[in-house]
């Protein structure tokens, strides 16, 4: 009885391996860029499911670049140093000691501790931040108020530019790009960018074949509130007129769609909470989050 037990389980399992082989086999090759964050930077567990994925995917010939993010951590520090974090309209506002701040965090921190936690695991794992090989050229945003007015928040960037070379010159030696939010400006100087945009822009300069955002909730909800599975561009707009996407999830949005205009396939938003959801959302036929295409 012990033996038909085990015997099932072990059946499942192997069911398990033969669904994800066409995937393995359509994403051969293929880039998919992952922005990390949430719950999944932040519990124990979850970060070693994370980058047992990324390294599995590694190893069966995807291409995975991550993208992340460090809000709660930068804001900790500040404090710490006896500086009070200043927000407009949910913007970091940003001087020369807070960008100082960032950077440490981010690039110093963050960073080293996502590549040294893949290379522990077995994976071989490279920090870049935006500035390194001008992967991110930046320049100030323009920020502007719910009543129009335009208000300086400091050094905040968007994307102007992404080379993308150092990260091919990555992927063919086999390696996992990890890259801090940070980018370089004209005449040098840094900026701090959301990391949600970073990860769309990124993906469109890369051609990505997906690009999937970890997330602290299901997906994307519709109207009724109830879970939408697959999101079309022009219904995503409309949701996005109509303030039921906002908030967090909107930067989310509208780096999936950058992605999409940019030649990526699709767009998924997931729920980094479950462990190896990666796997299961690119290895298996229902997915686990919501799908965002043209």
């Amino acid at each position: 009885m012990r033996v038909t037990r085990d015997m099932a389980a072990m059946i499942q399992r192997a069911e398990i391996l033969t669904e994800a082989l066409p995937y393995i086999r359509a994403f051969q090759g293929k880039t998919l860029v992952i922005k990390y964050g949430g719950a999944a930077m932040e519990r124990a567990d979850l970060k070693e499911s994370f980058a047992l994925d990324v390294i599995l995917l590694r190893y069966v010939g995807i291409n995975p670049v991550i993208v992340h993010g460090g809000g709660p951590q930068i804001g900790t520090l500040m404090k710490r140093l006896g500086k009070e974090p200043r927000f407009v309209g949910g913007m970091r506002v940003t001087d020369e000691e807070t960008m100082e701040i960032v950077e440490m965090v981010l690039v110093g921190k963050i960073n080293q501790e996502i590549v040294g936690l893949i290379n522990h695991h077995g994976g071989k794992a490279v920090g870049l931040s935006g500035k390194d090989g001008n992967l991110i050229r930046a320049r100030r945003l323009a920020h502007r108020t719910r009543e129009g007015d335009t208000v300086d928040i400091g050094l905040v960037g968007e994307v102007e530019q992404v080379n993308p070379q150092a990260i091919r010159l990555l992927e063919e030696n086999g390696f996992i790009p990890v890259i801090a939010p940070v980018g370089v400006g004209a005449a040098g100087e840094t900026y701090n960018i959301n990391a949600d945009l970073v990860a769309g822009d990124l993906a469109a300069a890369l051609v990505a074949e997906k690009l999937i955002h970890l997330t602290d909730v299901q997906g994307i909800q519709g109207e009724d509130g109830a879970f939408l599975s697959t999101l079309t561009r022009k219904d995503a707009e409309r949701l996005i007129r109509a303030g039921v996407i906002g908030g967090g999830m909107l930067p989310k949005v509208d780096s999936s769609l950058t992605a999409l205009e940019g030649g990526t396939a699709k767009c998924h938003i997931i729920d980094g909470r479950i462990p190896h959801a990666i796997l299961l959302e690119i290895f298996t036929k229902e997915g686990i989050g919501t799908e965002i295409v043209l």
